[in-house]
């Protein structure tokens, strides 16, 4: 897949302030592997067609709301959150889908580019353990035509996270 032209001064399709966030986190090292792509990438079946690697390499940022209070599930891209799971491991009374507007409000990116940390607001969050079942995945890097690899581990580490079961289980 080809990637376009750069968009900031340092040749990074990466959001300005998500760039920011990784040399802030001393991840300056992955600025130039943002890659940005003319078709969207704001799904994770977009993304893992135009990175070219399986679905579930794609790490999916998703802002729920719990009793009110936004938290970030961070989960794979082939596997969608069981909302009772999260409900269980917050001990809240009602999870949700949080609304556009707070999605914006929190992380400061719009739906489709929202990043694995760099928000406005620091939340809570919660990665599925099947983000471990590969050696690199991909996040969004703050538009919903940039993406990023990251080792796993190193994403949950980065994110603050909570590593979890939240993954829907079919039967």
């Amino acid at each position: 897949m080809t990637t376009t032209a750069a968009t900031d001064a340092e040749g990074s399709g990466a959001h300005p302030r998500f760039a920011e966030a990784l040399r802030e986190l001393g991840l300056g090292h992955l600025v130039p592997q943002v890659r940005r792509f003319p078709d969207a990438t704001r799904t994770a079946a977009e993304a893992a067609a135009a990175v070219g690697c399986e679905l579930s390499q794609i790490c999916k940022s998703l802002i729920f709301a719990a009793d009110g209070v936004p938290v970030l599930v961070l989960m794979d891209g082939a596997s969608r959150v069981d909302l009772e799971l999260v409900r269980e491991e917050l001990g809240a009374a009602k999870v949700t889908r949080a609304k556009v507007d707070v999605v914006r409000e929190t992380t400061g990116y719009a739906i489709g580019g929202v990043p694995p940390f760099g928000h406005n607001t620091r939340t809570r969050v919660l990665a599925d353990r099947s983000l471990l079942r590969h050696d690199v995945v991909w996040a969004a890097a703050g538009t919903p035509h940039t993406v990023f690899p990251l080792a796993p581990r190193d994403l949950v580490a980065h994110a603050d996270a909570t590593l979890v079961d939240v993954r829907e289980h079919t039967s």
